[in-house]
């Protein structure tokens, strides 16, 4: 079965508070942090967006209304303009404006609702047999158009990304005496983690109860014993941004010009 991209829209979840960001996040809901002059909302867009998936659903919350105004002003934001102010008219003229061209939903979904219940929230949003959804706060440059095709082969109701998690922590090993034997900077842990870039089937909705439900606990655990949950290993890049040290990395990583996550447009 042949499926349009275009056509299949992509969940994103921007509601959190981000209380981990304490200070960055007084004035912004955590999506619009930049990362070097984009916020990190437009870059997870833009990725998807490569692979010619078009329309999104933005799942918002806490301080929702500013989302929707970075978007409503977004040729204001993202481009030169002249602003011509005679008396009884005025006009604005773009140089260099080039419309994304994304449908984009603007969702409600609650200041403390779950992950879980924000989905369920925009349930009648999707129309398409399957979608896809992320976190609003994490970079990859992981191939979404082979993770779909991964998903459909499967016939999982969901998929999940796998990826390696960096560590800072050295391994210690050690005898019985507590002796240690050696000690190892280690970059990556062996397990795979939840990387969220999620593909799901319609029937996900069905093991969401409501707002309270957190959708990497009880759904996750009633898929896996439905044998209903896979997973698409990663390899490439992967980064979160839960703390300020993340997002200062992030930043590094632009000024350097080591960019993975970013696709042409």
């Amino acid at each position: 079965m042949k499926h349009d991209v275009a056509e299949i829209p992509v969940v994103i979840l921007c509601g959190g508070i981000g209380t981990r960001l304490r200070e960055e996040t007084e004035d912004l809901p955590k999506p619009l942090l930049k990362v070097g002059d984009v916020p990190i909302l437009v870059h997870i867009m833009n990725h998807y967006s490569y692979f010619g998936f078009r329309r999104f659903i933005l799942c918002i919350g806490y301080k929702g209304y500013k989302i929707k105004d970075y978007f409503l002003n977004l040729a204001y934001h993202l481009s030169d303009f002249t602003l011509s102010m005679e008396e009884g008219h005025s006009e604005v003229i773009f140089h260099n404006w080039r419309s994304r061209g994304w449908p984009i939903t603007f969702a409600e979904t609650g200041l403390h609702t779950e992950t879980g219940g924000r989905l369920k929230r925009i349930e009648k949003y999707v129309t398409t047999p399957h979608f896809l959804a992320t976190y609003g706060d994490a970079l990859s440059d992981a191939p979404i158009d082979k993770l779909l095709r991964h998903h459909l082969d499967s016939g999982k109701t969901a998929t999940m990304t796998g990826v390696r998690m960096h560590t800072r922590f050295g391994v210690v090993e050690a005898d019985a005496d507590g002796r240690v034997r050696s000690f190892r900077e280690k970059d990556e842990i062996e397990e795979r983690i939840n990387g969220g870039f999620f593909v799901f089937s319609r029937d996900l909705f069905r093991y969401i109860d409501g707002d309270t439900t957190v959708l990497e606990r009880e759904p996750f655990q009633r898929l896996v014993r439905d044998g209903a949950l896979g997973v698409f290993e990663h390899n490439g890049f992967w980064q979160c941004m839960d703390t300020y040290k993340e997002l200062s990395l992030l930043n590094k990583m632009v000024e350097a010009g080591d960019t993975p996550w970013v696709f042409p447009q």
